[in-house]
Protein backbone atom coordinates (compact mmCIF):
# COMPACT_ATOMS: atom_id res chain seq x y z
CA UNK A 1 0.00 0.00 0.00
CA UNK A 2 1.29 3.42 -0.95
CA UNK A 3 1.42 6.21 1.60
CA UNK A 4 1.17 9.61 -0.01
CA UNK A 5 2.56 12.77 1.62
CA UNK A 6 0.67 16.01 0.93
CA UNK A 7 3.34 18.56 0.05
CA UNK A 8 1.12 21.50 -0.84
CA UNK A 9 -1.18 23.01 -3.42
CA UNK A 10 -0.52 22.75 -7.15
CA UNK A 11 -0.93 26.53 -7.33
CA UNK A 12 2.01 26.84 -4.92
CA UNK A 13 4.32 26.16 -7.86
CA UNK A 14 4.19 28.42 -10.92
CA UNK A 15 3.79 26.76 -14.32
CA UNK A 16 7.29 25.82 -15.57
CA UNK A 17 8.56 26.32 -12.03
CA UNK A 18 9.89 24.30 -9.13
CA UNK A 19 10.15 24.24 -5.38
CA UNK A 20 12.28 22.31 -2.95
CA UNK A 21 10.79 19.97 -0.40
CA UNK A 22 13.15 19.16 2.43
CA UNK A 23 12.57 15.70 3.82
CA UNK A 24 14.31 13.42 6.30
CA UNK A 25 15.57 11.63 3.21
CA UNK A 26 17.08 14.65 1.43
CA UNK A 27 16.01 17.58 -0.72
CA UNK A 28 13.49 16.86 -3.45
CA UNK A 29 12.81 19.20 -6.37
CA UNK A 30 9.14 19.26 -7.36
CA UNK A 31 8.44 20.59 -10.84
CA UNK A 32 5.25 21.79 -12.53
CA UNK A 33 5.16 21.82 -16.32
CA UNK A 34 3.22 24.26 -18.46
CA UNK A 35 0.62 21.47 -18.85
CA UNK A 36 0.22 21.21 -15.04
CA UNK A 37 1.99 17.85 -14.84
CA UNK A 38 4.00 17.38 -11.65
CA UNK A 39 7.29 15.52 -11.32
CA UNK A 40 9.73 15.07 -8.44
CA UNK A 41 13.46 14.41 -8.64
CA UNK A 42 16.30 14.37 -6.19
CA UNK A 43 17.50 17.99 -6.25
CA UNK A 44 20.93 17.05 -7.56
CA UNK A 45 22.19 16.95 -11.13
CA UNK A 46 24.05 13.69 -11.90
CA UNK A 47 26.94 15.71 -13.35
CA UNK A 48 28.25 18.06 -10.63
CA UNK A 49 25.35 17.94 -8.15
CA UNK A 50 23.86 21.26 -9.30
CA UNK A 51 20.47 22.23 -7.81
CA UNK A 52 17.95 21.12 -10.42
CA UNK A 53 15.24 23.11 -8.63
CA UNK A 54 17.00 26.27 -9.86
CA UNK A 55 17.04 25.08 -13.47
CA UNK A 56 14.83 25.99 -16.42
CA UNK A 57 11.79 23.77 -16.99
CA UNK A 58 10.93 23.15 -20.64
CA UNK A 59 8.49 20.50 -21.80
CA UNK A 60 9.13 17.47 -19.61
CA UNK A 61 12.78 18.38 -18.97
CA UNK A 62 14.83 20.64 -16.73
CA UNK A 63 18.17 22.20 -17.64
CA UNK A 64 20.69 22.27 -14.81
CA UNK A 65 21.76 25.83 -13.93
CA UNK A 66 25.45 24.91 -13.57
CA UNK A 67 26.49 23.23 -16.83
CA UNK A 68 23.31 23.05 -18.93
CA UNK A 69 22.75 19.32 -18.67
CA UNK A 70 19.18 18.48 -19.72
CA UNK A 71 17.45 16.02 -17.37
CA UNK A 72 14.18 14.19 -18.11
CA UNK A 73 11.52 14.95 -15.51
CA UNK A 74 9.90 11.58 -16.29
CA UNK A 75 12.95 9.34 -15.84
CA UNK A 76 15.67 11.46 -14.21
CA UNK A 77 18.05 10.51 -17.05
CA UNK A 78 20.43 12.96 -18.69
CA UNK A 79 19.56 13.55 -22.34
CA UNK A 80 21.71 13.87 -25.42
CA UNK A 81 25.42 13.05 -25.18
CA UNK A 82 25.43 13.50 -21.40
CA UNK A 83 25.20 10.40 -19.24
CA UNK A 84 23.91 9.94 -15.71
CA UNK A 85 20.67 9.81 -13.80
CA UNK A 86 19.07 11.31 -10.73
CA UNK A 87 16.40 9.61 -8.66
CA UNK A 88 12.69 10.14 -9.29
CA UNK A 89 9.85 10.12 -6.78
CA UNK A 90 6.27 9.30 -7.76
CA UNK A 91 3.82 12.17 -7.52
CA UNK A 92 0.17 12.76 -8.24
CA UNK A 93 -2.26 15.65 -8.04
CA UNK A 94 -5.53 15.12 -6.19
CA UNK A 95 -8.09 17.83 -5.51
CA UNK A 96 -5.52 20.51 -6.36
CA UNK A 97 -2.95 19.10 -3.90
CA UNK A 98 0.43 17.59 -4.79
CA UNK A 99 1.09 14.20 -3.23
CA UNK A 100 4.45 12.41 -3.12
CA UNK A 101 5.11 8.69 -2.57
CA UNK A 102 6.56 8.29 0.93
CA UNK A 103 7.63 4.66 0.35
CA UNK A 104 10.03 5.67 -2.43
CA UNK A 105 11.63 8.26 -0.16
CA UNK A 106 12.08 5.71 2.62
CA UNK A 107 13.61 3.18 0.22
CA UNK A 108 16.12 5.82 -0.93
CA UNK A 109 17.17 6.56 2.64
CA UNK A 110 17.82 2.86 3.29
CA UNK A 111 20.10 2.52 0.26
Amino acid sequence: MTNWIDIGPLDGIAPRGARVVRTDWGCIAVFRTSDDEVFALEDSCPHKKGPLSEGIVHGKSVTCPLHNWVISLETGAAQGADQGQTGTIATRVEDGRILMDEAVLQARSAA
